[in-house]
């Protein structure tokens, strides 16, 4: 059984314990040298993030690109995430972060980003899957009133659904009653504005990363110009906010589906089997180490596991 993690840091700063712990130091190492190796290959700085995007989780970003940018000149930053939402103010500090200090941001999803997790993959100037990796629709999480975390769509779309019955003269008494008392007037504005900044903000970074170097449509070669970039984005954040089409908050959208439905650019890793390895050791390792030693969000680059505690 391994034993605890030698260094945490805290939202509030750094805790460090100098007791060495063999296994898992040994364990952390071989984790630094699959991300030596995945630099290597795609000549890049290397983050790993798995875990949910809550506050907190931008200051500790921020500090370890800080440091990473002390000892590295490169460039170009690639970004290994694995979450399953959080929340989209987050998203755009850790954006802000990781363009600040580098030309170029990418992004590999070796199994699942959603909700927010998904606008965070939009920000990026090339986004790689395979097979198996899945996006999701935009549905970011919002703290309710009574402190639970909900994804803003659900209650949107609730009050929605009620407001037209009524329109309709449908809405039965039962209905009325959870209007006038289920549901928090502030919360909804607050939901409302949590989703319009999710598809701002996603057009805003496809339309001037993802989209940069588009030039020329595939089929009648027409030169491409900003409001056709910032229309194709908007397109693309429309689709992914259809709930209508994706239903729930965390349906995975295959990289498939978002090449033939969405015509979204998406670099397949799966077909470089030496890239695909590395992927796939480094995410087992990290995914199983995590597992035993009960982290939730850990932030990783070489020299440095970091757990959000």
């Amino acid at each position: 059984m391994l034993l605890q993690v030698v260094r945490e840091f805290n939202v509030g700063g750094i805790v460090t314990n100098s007791t060495p712990i063999t296994a898992n130091k040994f364990i952390e190492q071989q984790l630094d040298e699959c991300v030596g190796q995945l630099e290597a290959t795609l000549h890049s700085d290397v983050l790993s993030f798995t875990g949910e995007i809550v506050y907190g989780v931008d200051d500790l970003i921020r500090n370890v690109i800080e440091e990473k940018r002390r000892q590295s000149k490169r460039e170009k930053l690639t970004v290994i995430l694995t979450t399953s939402g959080g929340y989209i103010e987050v998203v755009q500090r850790i954006v802000d972060t990781l363009r600040y200090h580098y030309k170029v941001v990418e992004f590999i999803v070796p199994n699942y980003a959603y909700s927010a997790g998904t606008v965070l993959v939009m920000s990026g100037d090339a986004i790689h899957m395979d097979y198996y990796s899945r996006l999701g629709p935009i549905d970011p999480q919002v703290e309710s009133t009574s402190g639970q975390i909900v994804p803003a769509l659900g209650y949107l779309i609730q009050w929605e659904r009620l407001i037209q019955k009524a329109g309709a003269g449908t809405i039965t008494v039962p209905e009325v009653e959870l209007m006038v008392v289920g549901f928090d007037q502030a919360e909804l504005y607050k939901y409302e504005q949590a989703r319009e900044l999710s598809i701002s903000l996603l057009k805003e970074w496809l339309a001037n990363y993802k989209f940069k170097n588009w030039k020329r449509t595939e089929t009648r070669g027409i030169r491409v110009t900003k409001k056709i970039r910032e229309r194709r984005a908007e397109e693309i954040a429309e689709e992914l906010n259809n709930t209508d089409r994706w239903h729930v908050h965390g349906y995975g959208i295959s990289m498939e589906v978002l090449k033939r439905d969405l015509n979204l650019l998406i670099d397949d890793f799966g077909q470089d089997v030496n890239l695909s390895d590395q992927i796939k050791r480094y995410y087992s390792l990290l995914d199983d180490y995590m597992t035993k030693i009960d982290d939730d969000i850990v932030i990783h680059v070489v020299g440095s596991y970091v757990r959000y505690v």
